[in-house]
């Protein structure tokens, strides 16, 4: 069942969303303001997110702004008596999928969560394929003649962005930009040690290898070995 993270710091109102998710066979996670939703994920998958954007502390804006710059892709549902079209731009431009103005029609709720649902499960459905090996975006697993395994988030899109470049030399920075956001304090042995886990459990695949080239980054190239 999909768990769907309902941020929003009114508690009738967090009741009612929570309350109308599990009646549409959804796992509703309640939080009241985006430092729990934060706490909440990192320790649980959360499928989506209905987010308010006036809360006390940090607001809805600045909370899926944060999300996308630290590069989560969760679909997010905005819902906001902030109407305004100035608003709206604002909600979009940071990263929100679709937005909704109170008061809102409970049952539209539920179509725009399914039709958000839909289209991250196409999203994450892609693959791609080197040579034997397919790597599963969405479920973070990797597939080669070894069996199939599952990597954690960080170690698969890095090598899911070698392998969409094979041969391409990325700089260590860029690696560190595009994984892990613009604004993360990770520092380069971070990067050294994915890549040493990556390189432990692909080391049986016939497909790839991850070379370092010294000074520069890494690339992923095909395994003549």
């Amino acid at each position: 069942m999909f768990q769907i993270l309902v941020l929003e710091d009114d508690s009738s109102l967090r009741e009612l969303f929570s309350r109308t998710l599990a009646k549409n066979n959804y796992v509703p996670v309640p939080a009241e303001n985006a430092d729990e939703a934060l706490e909440i994920l990192d320790r649980e998958y959360i499928d989506l997110i209905i987010s308010d954007v006036m809360m006390p502390g940090k607001d809805g804006f600045e909370f899926v702004r944060e999300l996308r710059e630290s590069n989560i892709d969760i679909p997010v549902l905005i819902i906001t008596a902030k109407g305004d079209i100035r608003d709206k731009e604002t909600g979009f431009s940071c990263g929100a999928d679709d937005y909704m103005v109170k008061p809102i029609d409970i049952k539209e709720m539920i179509f725009r969560v399914a039709a958000l649902l839909r289209r991250a499960r196409s999203v994450s459905e892609k693959k791609l394929t080197f040579g034997g090996t397919v790597l599963e975006y969405g479920n973070w697993t990797v597939e080669d003649v070894n069996g199939r395994q599952i990597l954690p988030q960080k170690e698969f899109m890095l090598l899911y962005k070698l392998l969409s470049y094979p041969g391409q030399i990325f700089p260590r920075q860029q690696l560190l930009d595009d994984i892990w956001g613009f604004d993360d304090v990770t520092d380069s042995h971070t990067l050294d040690v994915h890549i040493s886990r990556l390189r432990e459990r692909l080391k049986k695949n016939p497909d790839l290898k991850i070379v370092t080239i010294r000074g520069l980054g890494y690339r992923a190239v095909k395994n003549e070995d």
